[in-house]
Protein backbone atom coordinates (compact mmCIF):
# COMPACT_ATOMS: atom_id res chain seq x y z
CA UNK A 1 0.00 0.00 0.00
CA UNK A 2 1.19 3.42 -1.11
CA UNK A 3 2.03 5.67 1.93
CA UNK A 4 -0.25 8.37 0.77
CA UNK A 5 -3.40 6.02 1.54
CA UNK A 6 -1.91 4.53 4.45
CA UNK A 7 -1.89 8.20 5.91
CA UNK A 8 -5.39 9.07 4.92
CA UNK A 9 -8.77 8.28 6.61
CA UNK A 10 -11.80 7.06 4.50
CA UNK A 11 -15.31 7.28 6.11
CA UNK A 12 -18.70 6.85 4.62
CA UNK A 13 -21.77 9.27 4.18
CA UNK A 14 -24.94 7.29 3.75
CA UNK A 15 -27.78 8.59 2.07
CA UNK A 16 -30.77 5.89 3.59
CA UNK A 17 -31.35 5.53 -0.25
CA UNK A 18 -34.45 3.43 -0.75
CA UNK A 19 -35.02 0.16 -3.12
CA UNK A 20 -37.95 -0.46 -5.31
CA UNK A 21 -39.67 -2.77 -3.89
CA UNK A 22 -38.81 -2.40 -0.06
CA UNK A 23 -40.33 -0.16 2.51
CA UNK A 24 -38.94 3.25 3.41
CA UNK A 25 -38.21 2.14 6.74
CA UNK A 26 -35.87 -0.60 5.63
CA UNK A 27 -33.51 2.09 4.24
CA UNK A 28 -33.54 3.49 7.43
CA UNK A 29 -32.57 0.31 9.32
CA UNK A 30 -30.31 -0.74 6.51
CA UNK A 31 -28.24 2.98 7.41
CA UNK A 32 -27.61 1.49 11.15
CA UNK A 33 -26.57 -2.02 9.68
CA UNK A 34 -24.02 -0.58 7.73
CA UNK A 35 -22.54 1.99 9.98
CA UNK A 36 -22.18 -1.00 12.33
CA UNK A 37 -20.22 -3.03 9.22
CA UNK A 38 -18.11 0.21 8.99
CA UNK A 39 -17.15 0.12 12.15
CA UNK A 40 -15.79 -3.53 11.80
CA UNK A 41 -13.96 -2.24 8.68
CA UNK A 42 -11.77 0.09 9.91
CA UNK A 43 -13.53 3.44 8.50
CA UNK A 44 -13.16 6.46 10.81
CA UNK A 45 -16.70 8.35 10.36
CA UNK A 46 -19.69 7.54 9.59
CA UNK A 47 -22.32 10.28 8.21
CA UNK A 48 -25.78 10.52 7.38
CA UNK A 49 -27.76 13.16 5.08
CA UNK A 50 -30.53 15.33 4.77
CA UNK A 51 -33.50 15.55 2.47
CA UNK A 52 -36.91 16.37 2.50
CA UNK A 53 -40.12 15.69 0.26
CA UNK A 54 -37.96 12.67 -1.45
CA UNK A 55 -39.09 9.44 -2.79
CA UNK A 56 -35.71 7.71 -2.89
CA UNK A 57 -33.90 9.32 0.21
CA UNK A 58 -35.22 8.23 3.62
CA UNK A 59 -32.98 10.00 5.81
CA UNK A 60 -34.91 13.43 6.88
CA UNK A 61 -33.82 14.28 10.15
CA UNK A 62 -29.94 13.67 10.00
CA UNK A 63 -29.49 14.49 13.85
CA UNK A 64 -32.22 12.00 14.90
CA UNK A 65 -30.87 8.88 12.58
CA UNK A 66 -27.18 9.99 13.91
CA UNK A 67 -28.48 9.27 17.33
CA UNK A 68 -29.57 5.84 16.11
CA UNK A 69 -26.12 5.51 14.63
CA UNK A 70 -24.25 5.84 17.50
CA UNK A 71 -26.20 4.13 19.96
CA UNK A 72 -25.65 1.14 17.54
CA UNK A 73 -21.76 1.57 17.61
CA UNK A 74 -19.09 2.17 19.85
CA UNK A 75 -15.78 3.61 18.54
CA UNK A 76 -16.19 4.74 14.82
CA UNK A 77 -17.05 8.48 14.74
CA UNK A 78 -20.66 9.89 13.91
CA UNK A 79 -22.49 12.99 12.13
CA UNK A 80 -23.95 14.25 9.53
CA UNK A 81 -22.81 15.03 5.98
CA UNK A 82 -24.54 17.45 6.31
CA UNK A 83 -27.37 19.38 8.37
CA UNK A 84 -28.64 21.89 6.08
CA UNK A 85 -28.21 25.13 7.71
CA UNK A 86 -30.65 27.41 5.94
CA UNK A 87 -33.13 25.00 6.96
CA UNK A 88 -33.20 25.31 10.71
CA UNK A 89 -32.97 27.76 13.68
CA UNK A 90 -28.63 28.09 14.67
CA UNK A 91 -30.01 27.48 17.93
CA UNK A 92 -31.60 24.06 17.44
CA UNK A 93 -28.97 23.01 15.58
CA UNK A 94 -26.48 23.45 18.02
CA UNK A 95 -29.18 22.19 20.88
CA UNK A 96 -29.46 18.80 18.94
CA UNK A 97 -25.13 18.39 18.62
CA UNK A 98 -25.16 19.00 21.94
CA UNK A 99 -27.01 16.65 23.03
CA UNK A 100 -25.48 14.00 20.73
CA UNK A 101 -22.16 14.87 21.95
CA UNK A 102 -23.13 15.00 25.78
CA UNK A 103 -24.18 10.92 25.05
CA UNK A 104 -21.44 10.07 23.02
CA UNK A 105 -18.39 11.77 24.00
CA UNK A 106 -15.70 12.70 21.48
CA UNK A 107 -17.41 11.06 18.80
CA UNK A 108 -19.66 13.30 17.07
CA UNK A 109 -19.64 15.58 14.07
CA UNK A 110 -21.00 18.17 12.64
CA UNK A 111 -21.45 18.78 8.58
CA UNK A 112 -22.94 21.42 7.62
CA UNK A 113 -24.53 22.48 4.01
CA UNK A 114 -25.77 25.29 2.69
CA UNK A 115 -28.57 24.28 0.58
CA UNK A 116 -32.77 24.78 1.33
CA UNK A 117 -35.20 22.50 -0.02
CA UNK A 118 -35.22 20.82 -3.31
CA UNK A 119 -38.46 22.45 -4.01
CA UNK A 120 -41.28 25.16 -3.74
CA UNK A 121 -43.39 23.25 -1.67
CA UNK A 122 -40.83 21.94 0.45
CA UNK A 123 -39.19 25.39 0.53
CA UNK A 124 -42.86 27.00 2.01
CA UNK A 125 -43.18 23.92 4.35
CA UNK A 126 -39.89 25.05 6.02
CA UNK A 127 -40.42 28.60 5.96
CA UNK A 128 -37.41 28.79 4.07
CA UNK A 129 -36.57 30.17 0.53
CA UNK A 130 -33.75 30.26 -1.36
CA UNK A 131 -32.50 33.30 0.41
CA UNK A 132 -31.26 31.78 2.81
CA UNK A 133 -28.80 29.88 1.79
CA UNK A 134 -26.94 33.56 1.07
CA UNK A 135 -27.52 33.81 4.85
CA UNK A 136 -25.38 30.89 5.47
CA UNK A 137 -21.88 32.64 6.67
CA UNK A 138 -23.80 34.44 8.83
CA UNK A 139 -25.64 31.73 10.30
CA UNK A 140 -22.44 29.03 10.53
CA UNK A 141 -20.92 32.11 12.78
CA UNK A 142 -23.85 32.16 15.53
CA UNK A 143 -24.01 28.41 15.22
CA UNK A 144 -20.34 28.39 16.49
CA UNK A 145 -21.08 31.04 18.73
CA UNK A 146 -23.73 29.15 20.27
CA UNK A 147 -20.80 26.14 21.51
CA UNK A 148 -18.80 29.37 22.39
CA UNK A 149 -20.85 30.74 24.57
CA UNK A 150 -20.18 34.40 22.73
CA UNK A 151 -24.13 34.51 21.44
CA UNK A 152 -25.00 38.54 20.97
CA UNK A 153 -28.58 37.40 22.59
CA UNK A 154 -27.05 36.91 25.99
CA UNK A 155 -29.09 33.38 26.16
CA UNK A 156 -26.87 30.21 26.70
CA UNK A 157 -27.08 26.67 24.26
CA UNK A 158 -27.55 23.63 27.42
CA UNK A 159 -25.58 21.55 27.25
CA UNK A 160 -23.86 22.61 24.20
CA UNK A 161 -21.97 25.80 25.55
CA UNK A 162 -18.61 24.38 26.18
CA UNK A 163 -18.71 21.20 24.28
CA UNK A 164 -16.05 20.73 21.14
CA UNK A 165 -18.03 19.13 18.33
CA UNK A 166 -16.15 19.64 15.47
CA UNK A 167 -17.77 21.75 12.37
CA UNK A 168 -17.13 20.67 8.74
CA UNK A 169 -18.66 22.74 5.49
CA UNK A 170 -19.90 21.05 2.57
CA UNK A 171 -18.13 22.86 0.58
CA UNK A 172 -20.62 23.78 -2.83
CA UNK A 173 -20.36 26.61 -4.88
CA UNK A 174 -19.03 29.27 -2.36
CA UNK A 175 -18.55 27.16 0.88
CA UNK A 176 -15.04 26.68 0.19
CA UNK A 177 -14.40 30.36 0.35
CA UNK A 178 -16.67 30.35 3.60
CA UNK A 179 -14.83 27.42 5.03
CA UNK A 180 -11.36 29.40 4.52
CA UNK A 181 -13.02 31.87 6.50
CA UNK A 182 -13.85 30.67 9.19
CA UNK A 183 -11.36 28.18 9.83
CA UNK A 184 -12.97 25.13 9.42
CA UNK A 185 -12.60 21.80 7.47
CA UNK A 186 -14.02 20.98 4.26
CA UNK A 187 -15.55 18.38 2.35
CA UNK A 188 -15.62 18.79 -1.17
CA UNK A 189 -16.76 17.03 -4.03
CA UNK A 190 -17.34 14.92 -6.58
CA UNK A 191 -14.47 13.49 -8.07
CA UNK A 192 -16.22 13.50 -11.34
CA UNK A 193 -14.81 17.18 -11.96
CA UNK A 194 -11.28 17.36 -11.19
CA UNK A 195 -10.84 20.30 -12.54
CA UNK A 196 -13.32 22.21 -10.49
CA UNK A 197 -12.54 19.76 -7.28
CA UNK A 198 -8.75 20.89 -7.43
CA UNK A 199 -9.63 24.44 -8.06
CA UNK A 200 -11.98 24.09 -5.33
CA UNK A 201 -9.00 22.95 -3.40
CA UNK A 202 -6.58 25.23 -3.99
CA UNK A 203 -8.83 28.19 -3.44
CA UNK A 204 -9.65 27.27 0.20
CA UNK A 205 -6.09 26.59 1.36
CA UNK A 206 -4.79 29.91 -0.12
CA UNK A 207 -7.73 31.67 1.98
CA UNK A 208 -7.37 29.85 5.53
CA UNK A 209 -7.80 31.47 8.25
CA UNK A 210 -6.67 29.52 11.77
CA UNK A 211 -9.16 29.22 14.25
CA UNK A 212 -9.84 27.44 17.10
CA UNK A 213 -11.64 24.87 15.73
CA UNK A 214 -8.65 24.17 12.95
CA UNK A 215 -5.41 25.50 13.04
CA UNK A 216 -4.38 24.50 9.54
CA UNK A 217 -6.58 23.39 6.25
CA UNK A 218 -8.42 20.13 6.46
CA UNK A 219 -9.71 18.24 2.96
CA UNK A 220 -12.24 15.61 2.67
CA UNK A 221 -12.78 14.50 -0.77
CA UNK A 222 -16.16 13.16 -1.50
CA UNK A 223 -17.20 10.73 -3.93
CA UNK A 224 -18.62 7.40 -5.31
CA UNK A 225 -16.09 4.56 -5.21
CA UNK A 226 -17.10 1.25 -6.65
CA UNK A 227 -14.87 -2.16 -6.11
CA UNK A 228 -15.31 -5.73 -7.35
CA UNK A 229 -13.62 -8.63 -8.02
CA UNK A 230 -13.85 -7.56 -11.83
CA UNK A 231 -14.49 -3.97 -13.91
CA UNK A 232 -18.16 -5.09 -14.78
CA UNK A 233 -18.92 -6.21 -11.74
CA UNK A 234 -18.11 -2.50 -10.40
CA UNK A 235 -20.00 -1.12 -13.19
CA UNK A 236 -23.18 -2.59 -12.21
CA UNK A 237 -22.90 -1.08 -8.92
CA UNK A 238 -22.72 2.23 -10.50
CA UNK A 239 -26.51 1.71 -12.76
CA UNK A 240 -28.94 2.30 -10.35
CA UNK A 241 -27.71 5.21 -9.38
CA UNK A 242 -26.81 6.64 -12.35
CA UNK A 243 -30.43 6.11 -13.72
CA UNK A 244 -31.95 7.65 -10.70
CA UNK A 245 -30.15 10.96 -11.16
CA UNK A 246 -30.92 10.71 -15.12
CA UNK A 247 -35.00 10.37 -14.06
CA UNK A 248 -34.79 13.27 -11.74
CA UNK A 249 -33.41 15.64 -14.04
CA UNK A 250 -35.90 15.00 -16.76
CA UNK A 251 -38.77 14.28 -14.86
CA UNK A 252 -38.42 15.92 -11.36
CA UNK A 253 -38.18 13.19 -9.09
CA UNK A 254 -35.71 11.30 -7.55
CA UNK A 255 -37.21 7.80 -7.47
CA UNK A 256 -36.04 4.64 -5.58
CA UNK A 257 -33.15 2.89 -6.86
CA UNK A 258 -34.25 -0.10 -9.18
CA UNK A 259 -32.33 -3.47 -9.52
CA UNK A 260 -29.55 -2.68 -11.59
CA UNK A 261 -30.91 -5.65 -14.36
CA UNK A 262 -34.10 -3.89 -14.78
CA UNK A 263 -32.04 -0.77 -15.27
CA UNK A 264 -29.78 -2.17 -18.31
CA UNK A 265 -33.33 -3.44 -19.86
CA UNK A 266 -34.91 0.08 -19.57
CA UNK A 267 -36.25 2.27 -22.69
CA UNK A 268 -34.42 5.78 -22.63
CA UNK A 269 -34.63 8.63 -24.38
CA UNK A 270 -31.90 10.25 -26.38
CA UNK A 271 -31.48 12.66 -23.29
CA UNK A 272 -31.57 10.03 -20.46
CA UNK A 273 -29.70 7.91 -22.06
CA UNK A 274 -26.97 10.99 -22.78
CA UNK A 275 -27.67 11.77 -18.76
CA UNK A 276 -27.20 8.33 -17.50
CA UNK A 277 -24.29 7.42 -19.39
CA UNK A 278 -22.64 10.19 -17.87
CA UNK A 279 -23.51 9.28 -14.54
CA UNK A 280 -21.39 6.44 -15.28
CA UNK A 281 -18.54 8.32 -16.08
CA UNK A 282 -15.53 9.59 -13.81
CA UNK A 283 -15.94 7.62 -10.55
CA UNK A 284 -13.60 5.51 -9.32
CA UNK A 285 -14.06 1.97 -9.77
CA UNK A 286 -12.89 -1.53 -11.16
CA UNK A 287 -10.66 -4.27 -9.30
CA UNK A 288 -9.02 -3.69 -6.27
CA UNK A 289 -5.94 -3.01 -8.09
CA UNK A 290 -7.44 -0.41 -10.17
CA UNK A 291 -9.61 1.31 -7.55
CA UNK A 292 -5.74 1.82 -5.36
CA UNK A 293 -4.16 3.52 -8.41
CA UNK A 294 -6.94 5.80 -9.06
CA UNK A 295 -7.04 7.05 -4.96
CA UNK A 296 -3.32 7.28 -5.32
CA UNK A 297 -3.81 9.71 -8.09
CA UNK A 298 -6.50 11.32 -6.68
CA UNK A 299 -4.38 11.91 -2.77
CA UNK A 300 -1.54 13.20 -5.58
CA UNK A 301 -3.48 15.57 -6.74
CA UNK A 302 -5.82 17.17 -3.79
CA UNK A 303 -3.66 16.67 -0.84
CA UNK A 304 -6.69 15.19 1.26
CA UNK A 305 -6.38 13.80 4.59
CA UNK A 306 -9.39 12.43 4.13
CA UNK A 307 -11.67 10.36 1.40
CA UNK A 308 -15.74 10.18 2.16
CA UNK A 309 -17.24 7.34 0.29
CA UNK A 310 -21.00 8.09 -1.07
CA UNK A 311 -21.89 4.90 -2.99
CA UNK A 312 -25.20 3.73 -3.31
CA UNK A 313 -26.91 0.72 -5.07
CA UNK A 314 -29.76 -1.51 -5.10
CA UNK A 315 -28.01 -4.27 -4.28
CA UNK A 316 -27.20 -4.26 -0.41
CA UNK A 317 -24.40 -7.12 -0.94
CA UNK A 318 -22.38 -5.99 -3.59
CA UNK A 319 -22.30 -2.54 -1.44
CA UNK A 320 -21.30 -4.24 1.73
CA UNK A 321 -19.16 -5.96 -0.12
CA UNK A 322 -17.28 -3.00 -2.01
CA UNK A 323 -16.84 -1.44 0.93
CA UNK A 324 -15.37 -4.33 2.08
CA UNK A 325 -12.20 -4.51 -0.72
CA UNK A 326 -12.29 -1.11 -0.37
CA UNK A 327 -11.24 -1.36 2.98
CA UNK A 328 -8.77 -4.26 2.43
CA UNK A 329 -6.84 -1.01 0.47
CA UNK A 330 -6.55 1.07 2.96
CA UNK A 331 -5.55 -1.27 5.77
CA UNK A 332 -3.47 -3.72 3.93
Amino acid sequence: MSSLIASTRFSVLDRSRVREGHPVAEALRDTVRLAREAEGLGYHRFWVSEHHGVPGVAGSAPTVLAAAVAAATRTIRVGTGGVMLPNHQPLVVAEQFGVLEALYPGRIDMGLGRSVGFTDGVRRALGRDRENAEDFEAQLAELLGWFEGTSPTGAHARPSEGLRVPPFVLAMGEGAAIAARAGLPMVIGDLRDREKLLRGVDRYRAAFRPSPWAPEPYVVVSGTIAVAAAPEEARRILLPEAWSMAHARTRGTFPPLPPAERVAALPMSGKERGLYESGLTGHISGTEEQVRDALETVLKETGAQEVLVTTSTYDREALVDSYRRLARIFTA
